[in-house]
């Protein structure tokens, strides 16, 4: 499989069915970026070094998909972050992998 669908809803509350490639090495925050899902600036600011959580969303079907386990960076912004829930995951941690074909995600709102 060389491309997965994912559901992503923006900041505004608009939702976007797209394709990601899954042999190109991307993560989440990557894809949202090159959809423009965000406006510019307000997401991945940190490069995707889980150092900003710009890119934090609420993951809606957790129990559907394989997801990588929370690393100690990611958990450790998340844990500063605002507007955090128990869904939460940064996408930049987020491989664009065959494990998450049909996730779908809330961005979290920008602070």
């Amino acid at each position: 499989m060389n491309e997965i669908h994912l559901k992503i809803t923006d900041r505004e509350g608009l939702l976007y069915e797209i394709e990601a490639p899954t042999d190109m090495n991307m993560n989440l925050m990557e894809v949202m970026r090159a959809y423009e899902i965000a406006q510019d600036g307000e997401i991945g600011i940190c490069g995707g070094m889980a150092m900003c959580a710009s890119c934090q969303c609420y993951v809606q079907n957790e129990n559907e998909v394989t997801l990588p386990e929370m690393g100690e960076e990611e958990r450790a912004m998340l844990f500063e972050a605002f507007h955090v829930k128990p869904n939460s995951r940064l996408g930049c941690q987020i491989p664009i992998t065959p494990e998450i074909n049909g996730l779908e995600v809330v961005l979290a709102p920008f602070s």
